[in-house]
């Protein structure tokens, strides 16, 4: 069964060893990429040949409403490796919302830094997370 993007988190580790919501994300990158193609082609091949190689990763972008509470937390964190987790699935109870990461929970480390985005008229200003990863990105089984 098909999964919807409501209730997807951007985590962080925290000081107690426990991921917590980072901050609300409008959208998420791609978790992945495909790898890169060596060619393995011959003299004797009619067509090219490959196999897959390193796979590779963009910067991970995500986008957030501004808010200068959000920023400046997110200012405070660039420069310092930190352990990162995409959550899918939460739970709903009495009106919050508790992320649980039932439908899949996604772990990497890396580097954040933030900047607000430019906008137009009648728009919400907005902020784009970018976090480099320097961990491949892993589906935790429990």
């Amino acid at each position: 069964m098909a999964i919807s993007t409501y209730k997807i988190f951007l985590m962080m580790k925290g000081e107690e060893a426990a991921y917590e919501k980072l901050i609300d994300i409008k959208d998420f990158p791609d978790l992945g990429g495909s790898p890169e193609m060596l060619e393995t082609t011959t003299l004797s091949d009619k067509m090219q040949t490959y196999i897959p190689g390193i796979q590779s990763l963009d910067a991970l972008e995500f986008t957030a409403n501004y808010t200068k509470t959000d920023f400046t937390k997110l200012k405070a964190l660039e420069g310092q490796e930190k352990e990162f987790a995409v959550w899918f699935g939460g739970d709903e109870t009495g009106g919050t919302l508790t992320p649980t990461g039932a439908d899949g929970k996604f772990t990497f480390s890396g580097q954040l830094s933030a900047f607000p985005v430019g906008g137009g008229v009648n728009e919400v200003v907005d902020m784009t997370v970018t976090i480099a990863p320097s961990t491949p990105i892993e589906l935790v089984t429990d």
